[in-house]
């Protein structure tokens, strides 16, 4: 069954999902015009028949002569036996009156990537699509004016938000490439499911689809429901939604790479021979500290701006005494059960052959690097996965790390960055033990002790909290490499 005759089936669904606009919901009542769109940034959770499936986060932004719409997100649902994969990443500069000036469009679906840039002016769209190396210049022509899919729902209350008042606009559909015709209906107040007051519109997006969204006085959108509840979009506090964001990214999956990838400048040549890195980071947040050790330096060089430094770049660590070493990283924990008769064999039977602790820890390493196959899924606790032998990277961290307390060896769980050779620097979890009298990274998914140079230490900890930082910085931070050495 396909809900779009003659389209990919949810494609349009999914995209769009992916482009409504709000910030945190505002009680404020009654309903009038208003002067602007809200100016502020929000997270969006997105839901099918109450799982989550994905997220967005949209930023909206003044400029001197309009406004700047930006926003990022990811989806990964099934729904009626189909089965759908996007990400986007997308920049509209808009009007006064929130018609389209300029946009910049990146998405994945299913695997495809493209990029749409343009303008819009004089009754005519001029764009450039890029798919798969090819370019492909187009216009599309369009009567008055064109808005982008983030201004509908603001749309009518920069107008008139009288009930029975009907809007007809024109929107750019920067999957179909295409420009298309759609109605807005405000039906009247109302209340969300948790009480919130709310104004209901609703549009015709989709054929044969009800389209029912609720927006605050603000104009800030608090709830989108597709297809009677199937599929419903709500703002959230992004730090419910910081240890979803944070272990999709970390899971690596493909889809990922468009939104959390951070490119650097200039990309770094022969990572894997990279004896020593400083970068800049730019975009940083005060919620991610500042952590030292494990072969890393950091400091910040201005607002909002790191100087991470690793590898023979790195500042030398101050000597710590195994004495004065919290507790906890010897003991067991959720998911690390370094206390379970297969753990502590296992670590016993690797420790027989090896005449000290680097030694231990490179056989431990080696050893679940090879026990367990890669998957983009994460293989849960440590006991769970050496019966299973599978799981992404925070499945090798957590099972090294389970090994090497069950061993007697100091070891905690961190994540951060790391860079792919061609791509950029990708989100990932690894280890840190402490050996001699420093902390030495231990890279047990790629088999690595030292772990590369290239590994940016952002966090520790292998529970969802420890984690949810992260989703502070995904897509904000940009990464200047200052010196690589060989």
């Amino acid at each position: 069954m396909k809900l779009f005759p003659g389209k990919p089936p949810l494609i349009v669904l999914i995209l769009f999902l992916l482009s409504v606009c709000s910030v945190v919901p505002s009680l404020a009542v009654p309903f009038k015009k208003i002067d602007r769109p809200p100016i502020s940034e929000t997270w969006f959770g997105i839901f099918v028949e109450n799982e989550r499936v994905g997220f967005y986060r949209q930023n909206i932004i003044e400029l001197a002569e309009g406004y700047r719409m930006e926003g990022y997100g990811t989806v990964r649902l099934k729904v009626m036996g189909f089965q759908k994969e996007a990400s986007t990443r997308e920049t509209y500069i808009v009007s006064k009156n929130l018609s389209i000036r300029s946009f910049d469009v990146e998405q994945t679906v299913n695997g495809i990537s493209s990029r749409v840039s343009g303008k819009a002016g004089d009754g005519i769209i001029r764009l450039k699509s890029e798919t798969n190396g090819r370019s492909t210049d187009k216009q599309l022509k369009f009567k008055g004016e064109v808005f982008p899919g983030p201004a509908l729902n603001i749309y009518p209350l920069m107008r008139d938000p009288s009930p029975g008042k009907a809007y007809k606009l024109i929107t750019f559909d920067p999957e179909e490439l295409k420009v298309k015709d759609v109605s807005i209906l405000v039906l009247g107040e109302g209340k969300t499911p948790e009480g919130v007051p709310a104004l209901k519109l609703r549009n015709t997006l989709y054929p044969f689809v009800n389209n029912d969204i609720m927006v605050d006085s603000q104009g800030n959108t608090l709830l989108e429901i597709v297809r009677e509840g199937l599929v419903t979009t709500k703002a959230e506090d992004p730090k419910i939604l910081g240890s979803f964001v944070g272990s999709v990214a970390l899971a690596k999956k493909d889809l990922v790479y468009d939104f959390s990838m951070v490119r650097a400048e200039p990309p770094i040549k022969e990572p894997q021979k990279v004896a020593g890195l400083a970068v800049e980071i730019t975009g940083w947040s005060e919620a991610i500290p500042l952590l030292q050790d494990g072969g890393q330096s950091a400091e910040k060089s201005g607002d909002g701006t790191v100087v991470i430094r690793t590898g023979s770049l790195a500042q030398s660590p101050v000597p710590m005494e195994s004495a004065k070493l919290p507790e906890g990283y010897l003991k067991p924990a959720e998911k690390i059960e370094s206390d379970a008769p297969e753990i502590i064999g296992k670590a016993r039977s690797l420790s027989l052959k090896t005449d000290s602790q680097e030694e231990l820890a490179t056989a431990l390493a080696s050893w679940t690097a090879d026990w367990l196959h890669d998957t983009v899924d994460d293989g849960g606790g440590a006991l769970a996965s050496f019966k299973s032998r599978t799981g992404n990277c925070q499945t090798h961290s957590r099972l090294y790390t389970a090994l090497a307390r069950a061993a007697g060896i100091p070891t905690r769980f961190v994540s951060g960055l790391v860079y792919l050779e061609g791509k950029g620097f990708l989100y990932h979890s690894w280890t840190e033990s402490f050996i001699g009298d420093n902390w030495v990274s231990i890279d047990p998914t790629y088999n690595q002790l030292p772990s590369d140079p290239t590994h940016l230490k952002l966090l520790e900890g292998h529970l969802p909290e420890n984690i949810a930082p992260i989703i502070t910085i995904i897509g904000r931070i940009k990464i200047k490499v200052l010196e690589s050495r060989y």
